[in-house]
């Protein structure tokens, strides 16, 4: 137990999470699914009682004049809870990772060798404000055979509080170990013990905007999985098909502004015929657009919702109806502007031309490249992977949508039959 002493806040669900953890690694798949429904079937039952805690998360957050587009991440109603409990189906319909092969061979030496899928162990997930996280994240570790150790914000925290509560008692009742999910205060010393608690916690997942995912980069001491930002941008080639592309432009920006895959800017090359169409989309849509000069001149006039760009523009999440625009003289230079300003989330073009479109894809350095669709597909749920963490942006050891092979390692199994060396 002297593990515990230097962490007040975590250490005793820090420990409880490592013993969850040696029994989840052995669980069989049936076992889990079990679990996972009868999670998905408590989140329902006790709908009223999460929607009363989230009311008064969410009455908090508006006396605190927190901005509407991050109330709407915070805010839960019954459709929504029925989507996170369908989220946990979902993972029941999706293969078990834990043991599968990822290759093998027999050596030369008569040794069979295996490479074989096992869990992380305890998974520690720091979060702000979306409560469906706490659910995601707690059945993304089940099924993968990891104990999670949440940390979510503080603006969530009675909605965490209730949701973890369902979790735990329907997870325990249908046979988990205590601790196989337990929430972490939610203050800031609760992230620096988290942190800090290499031998106890296996890896951690940070899950929010910049400042958060820079400081647990920053000061970790435990192995990181950096999911980032999202400055996602959409090009749209001289040889576009215009419907398509204002289809994919305006999905892409409008369709929920504050997550991570959506759209912030809009690169045109300078042979597209139709942007003024493509502006006047935007702004009637109630999109701000904050452009270069050759999109000013062709908004026109007066048009009190298209602004000057800066380079403040070109590098910003904004997470809001606001989208920067530049015209650009050909693919070269928008692949030259997205190098300068990506986040390396997702990156799409719309495009005709295969010449394009193969010189994009091979082009950007990003998670996920769409082609002549929305950057919005961009997500676990989207890919078939069912539920995620997050949308990785660095290269090690994940990128793209974390789903359930993602938050496994593997061991290399060794048989041999008497084999010395």
């Amino acid at each position: 137990m002297s593990e515990i002493s230097p962490l007040p806040l975590i250490g005793a669900a820090a420990q409880r999470a490592r013993s969850a953890a040696r029994v989840l690694r052995t669980l069989s798949t049936d076992a889990k699914d079990a679990a996972l429904t009868a999670m998905a079937e408590a989140l329902v039952e006790r709908t009223d009682q999460i929607l009363a805690a989230n009311a008064t998360d969410v009455d908090a957050a508006r006396a605190d004049g927190t901005p509407e587009a991050i109330i709407d991440r915070l805010r839960l109603d019954a459709d929504r809870i029925a989507g996170v409990a369908g989220a946990l189906r979902e993972l029941v319909a999706l293969p078990d990772p834990v043991g599968d092969v990822v290759r093998g061979s027999r050596l030369p030496n008569g040794l069979d060798l295996r490479q074989v899928r096992v869990p992380l162990g305890v998974v520690g997930i720091v979060y702000e404000a979306r409560p469906n996280v706490t659910v995601d994240a707690a059945g993304l570790c089940l099924k993968s055979g990891n104990a999670a150790l949440l940390r979510g914000s503080a603006s969530a925290f009675a909605t965490n509080t209730a949701l973890i509560a369902v979790l735990t008692e329907a997870g325990e009742k249908a046979g988990l170990p205590a601790g196989f999910v337990e929430l972490l205060p939610a203050d800031r010393a609760s992230v620096g013990e988290l942190l800090g608690a290499r031998g106890l916690v296996d890896v951690v997942i940070p899950r929010g905007g910049a400042s958060l995912i820079q400081r647990v980069v920053r000061e970790s001491r435990v192995p990181v999985i950096e999911t980032g930002e999202g400055n996602c941008h959409v090009y749209v080639d001289a040889s576009a098909d215009p419907a398509i592309a204002e289809a994919v432009v305006l999905n892409s920006k409008t369709h929920r502004v504050s997550v991570c895959n959506s759209a912030e800017t809009l690169l045109v090359h300078r042979d597209v015929p139709f942007l003024p169409r493509l502006l006047s989309a935007l702004t009637e849509a109630g999109v701000t657009v904050h452009g270069d000069p050759a999109v000013l001149a062709a908004a026109g006039a007066g048009s009190s919702a298209v602004l000057p760009a800066t380079d403040e523009d070109w590098g910003a999440e904004y997470l809001s109806m606001d989208m920067a625009v530049r015209v650009v003289d050909d693919l070269p230079q928008a692949l030259d502007h997205i190098a300068r300003w990506t986040t390396g989330h997702t990156e799409a073009i719309v495009a005709d031309s295969a010449t394009a479109i193969a010189a994009f894809t091979a082009g950007v350095d990003a998670a996920a490249v769409m082609v002549n669709a929305s950057t919005r597909f961009t997500d676990g749920g989207e890919f078939g992977f069912g539920a995620e963490i997050g949308i990785s942006t660095q290269k090690l050891h994940a990128r793209g949508p974390l789903g359930l092979p993602e938050l496994t390692s593997t061991t290399y199994v060794v048989t041999g039959r008497g084999h010395v060396r």
